[in-house]
């Protein structure tokens, strides 16, 4: 049987931490910056993880099951 794919945008997108968890960007980062917040804007640039619900599809993803 053939290796599975990894998806390309999934692997721009997100980064395996070394326990084993999975890293995300925020959304809303990229324009229209003058109307939110300095404390908005600061909040969106640390990463964050991804939702337990979600982590199984991303693993899928990525080709980690």
């Amino acid at each position: 049987m053939p290796k599975q794919k990894t998806k390309s945008s999934a692997k721009k997108r997100f980064k395996v931490t070394g326990s084993g968890k999975i890293k995300r960007k925020h959304a809303f980062k990229s324009h229209i910056l003058t109307k939110k917040s300095k404390k908005r804007k600061l909040k969106l640039t640390h990463d964050t993880l991804v939702h337990d619900h979600d982590k199984n599809n991303i693993k899928g993803q990525l080709a980690l099951k």
